[in-house]
Parts: structure tokens; sequence; C-alpha cells
């Protein structure tokens, strides 16, 4: 599993007009994509790590200041640009075996305490964010 992991002042998910997702104040924006072979013990550690990476403000992880989360599912994160112009998605996992395991980063960081606002998978969602920093890193587990 790969997640791109944003420092921010507020984000937000819009689908067809609707706010589907929003945290408000310091959080993260975390977009999860999911590769062939990843499992359930992988979509835990994601939320470990999510839910205790130290890159808030004065170094601090999301549990030491109850910080929210928005995650959205992003195919895309494996995505290969090397050959033409084309990017091809063969490394992204198809949207039945996607899906389950981005809602079990969710239902695992909700286990850990955090509170986690979501995209809607498959969509066509519009995200806007405050990027605080910029801060940004990539997570792979």
């Amino acid at each position: 599993m790969r997640a791109v992991v944003q420092r921010v002042d507020g984000a937000k998910v819009v689908v067809d007009g609707e706010t589907v997702g929003e945290i408000a104040g310091e959080g993260l924006c975390v977009l999860v994509g999911v590769t062939h072979g990843d499992n359930p013990d992988k979509a835990a550690q994601l939320a470990r790590k999510l839910w205790s990476v130290r890159i808030l403000e004065g170094e601090k992880s999301c549990s030491d200041v109850n910080a929210p989360l928005l995650a959205i599912s992003q195919f895309t994160l494996y995505g290969d640009a090397r050959k033409g112009r084309r990017p091809t998605w063969n490394a992204a996992a198809p949207g039945e075996v996607a899906e389950p395991l981005v809602d079990e980063v969710v239902a695992r960081l909700r286990a850990l305490g955090a509170h986690v606002e979501t995209g809607r998978f498959g969509a066509d969602m519009r995200v806007s964010l405050t990027n605080h920093g910029p801060f940004t890193i990539v997570v792979d587990v």
C-alpha cells in the first residue's frame, strides 16, 4: 500500500456538488493507493503509521493531539509514466480488491481512536486543502 500524506490546515472532498468528507484545522489529508498483493495486515500497518507519524506542528502525531484525517482512495498512486506519454495503471489493484482495503485502513484508524473523514470510492472527486508547510511525504508499507 502507498499513501501520500499532507499536513493540512483543513481539507474537503466534494462529489457532484456535495461535500462528502471534511476536516477542519490541523490534520492529515491522506491519498491511499492499493497494489496487487496488499492485504488487511498491510492496511493495519498503514493505519498505525498514519496515526503515529510525527509530522504535525511541533513534531506531534495525530494520536498525540487527536488530529483528524481525511482518507481518499487514489488508484493513480500506482501509475507508471516512465515509458511514452500515457501512464499505465497495471500496478494498481482493481476496485473490488482496493475498496475493501481502503475501508480497512479507515476502520483500523477509527479503532485506534482517530476521527476519519473519507472521499467516495470510484467517484469523480474534487479535493481541496490548505497544505501546511508545505509538508508532504510518501509512505509505503
